[in-house]
């Protein structure tokens, strides 16, 4: 049996420093396994494989009734925890270039599909201060 089964067993029996002596122990290999993780991921993914693994750490520890038969058995766990990560933020990510694209009309109270706005959309202060002249035909 090794130490971290050992351990798991005493989080599971209610230690709570045990814990504590845990994440040195899978750190680690937690780590290498997010950067797999992420590997396999789009490119510009803005979740970095330490944020994921912190995310991953505090879900695990957090799940009351949360039992693991042996360390392979946990580390199976943190991988299905990882992957559902990267699917809520792709999908959170996803949500938010849909909404970027529909803007609702306050008078109608309808939806139009309308692409984002440009880099030119809003005018810059000094566009206030020095409005476009007219056009000489």
């Amino acid at each position: 049996m090794s130490d971290v089964t050992r351990i798991l067993d005493r989080v599971q029996q209610g230690d709570s420093n045990a814990a504590e002596e845990l994440l040195p122990l899978v750190y680690d290999e937690l780590r290498n396994l997010a950067a797999r993780r992420r590997a396999g991921e789009a490119a510009g993914h803005t979740l970095q494989p330490t944020a994921l693994v912190h995310e991953v750490w505090l879900r695990l520890v957090r799940t009351p009734d949360q039992t693991w038969q042996n360390r392979a058995h946990f580390f199976r766990t943190a991988a299905e925890c990882m992957r559902r990560i990267l699917i809520d933020h792709a999908r959170r990510k996803q949500q938010v270039r849909r909404q970027s694209s529909i803007l609702v009309s306050s008078r109608a109270g309808r939806r139009s599909a309308i692409a984002p706005p440009g880099r030119n959309h809003f005018p810059s202060p000094l566009a206030q201060e020095f409005p476009p002249r007219p056009r000489r035909e």
